[in-house]
């Protein structure tokens, strides 16, 4: 196309914006406002749909991914993808929705499926990946206690061969330690195959130094030392064994 048509598209993007037509959720990327979102575009978008827009790679990740695959019930008020893209900002609101950003490395993003979201499609973490996330970074999935209710859950709904490769592909020492000791705490409500030979080969691959339970709380309180976790979230399994 010639240089005088570029012009004249991005004049009439700015124009149909200005009017409330079209709505700009990334560089070179626009919605078009249905007819029925009325004079004051009161309107919402599928916030997956949209997430998948608004990064390349991306993918919707942690909380955000525990709602969609229904291991809890509660619903993010933000949404959280996950990408290896560097420029980024690490929060942007598009139609009232608020997307936060979680920049990785290359080496850790994997694990994504495509899936069938309102008129298009949406990239989101596979159940194994979005389980060994949530481990890695329980506070951006509504802190330990949300991932402590959605595990026997999400235990049932995993690929556990593909878990054990995944933990090896992230790499992550917090997440076999915070495993491990929600595995064996939470006791028989955690079914997993193989259990104990499972178990005992996520203790062999501890490393060294503790973990904190819940990440940006401060390292105070009782410590399993089989685990090498610090227990910084008080009664946390409400009377279990720690």
């Amino acid at each position: 196309s010639t240089g005088w048509a570029k012009q004249r598209a991005a004049k009439l993007l700015h124009q149909l914006q200005q009017s409330g037509w079209v709505v700009r959720i990334a560089r070179g990327k626009y919605l078009i406002v249905p007819l029925e979102a009325g004079p004051d575009s009161a309107w919402s978008e599928d916030s997956l749909l949209i997430a998948s827009q608004l990064a390349e790679p991306a993918a919707v990740a942690y909380w955000s991914a525990c709602h969609h695959w229904n291991w809890t019930e509660q619903i993010p008020r933000t949404v959280f993808i996950q990408t290896p893209q560097k420029k980024m900002h690490n929060v942007k609101n598009v139609l009232g929705v608020t997307y936060r950003f979680v920049r990785v490395g290359s080496t850790k993003f994997f694990g994504t499926v495509k899936r069938s979201v309102g008129q298009g499609h949406a990239v989101i973490t596979d159940r194994e990946k979005t389980l060994v996330d949530a481990l890695d970074h329980p506070e951006l999935c509504g802190g330990v206690g949300q991932v402590i209710e959605m595990l026997p859950g999400a235990a049932e709904a995993v690929n556990w061969q593909r878990v054990d490769e995944y933990l090896k592909r992230l790499g992550s020492g917090a997440a076999y330690k915070r495993l491990g000791l929600l595995v064996e705490g939470l006791g028989e409500k955690v079914r997993i195959p193989v259990r104990t030979a499972r178990v005992e080969r996520w203790h062999s691959l501890l490393t060294g130094g503790y973990a904190p339970l819940e990440p940006r709380r401060p390292m105070t309180g009782l410590a399993s030392a089989r685990w090498r976790v610090r227990l910084n979230v008080p009664g946390i399994f409400r009377g279990g064994r720690p």
